[in-house]
């Protein structure tokens, strides 16, 4: 798999829905590229410490956190940045400096695009 540091895609359609990169699991078999990206996300989300900065960033009231409101997930302080780093490259956050503190954010369409991948589709059911 490659290293490269590209975030899941996520394209609108007409009707303003989010899509993935990748069809639902179910729907089809992936493609390499499809599969690549995919796993990219999911190897970001597979590290214990990653999934619950995901999930405190995701489950903030208003939608986002700074960084000084998450960093109690029993690893240091540069390790919660390196965590939120490898979030952010995966695609899967993004952030914004203000002042001296960066907040974090879950993008609905992330959420979207992410809840689209793992659903079961019609046929599947």
């Amino acid at each position: 798999m490659s290293k490269s540091k590209v975030p899941l895609p996520l394209a609108s359609g007409a009707s303003e829905a989010v899509a993935p990169c990748c069809p639902p699991l179910t729907e089809r078999p992936f493609t390499a590229e499809e599969a690549e990206t995919a796993a990219r996300m999911f190897k970001a989300l597979g590290d214990p410490v990653r999934l619950r900065l995901f999930s405190a960033v995701a489950s903030h009231k208003g939608g986002e956190v700074c960084v000084c409101d998450i960093s109690d997930v029993g690893v240091s302080q540069p390790t919660v940045s390196h965590h939120l780093k490898k979030l952010k490259e995966a695609g899967l956050l993004t952030s914004e400096r203000r002042g001296t503190w960066v907040y974090y954010r879950v993008e609905p369409s992330v959420l979207a695009a992410m809840s689209r991948l793992l659903a079961v589709t019609p046929a599947a059911a």
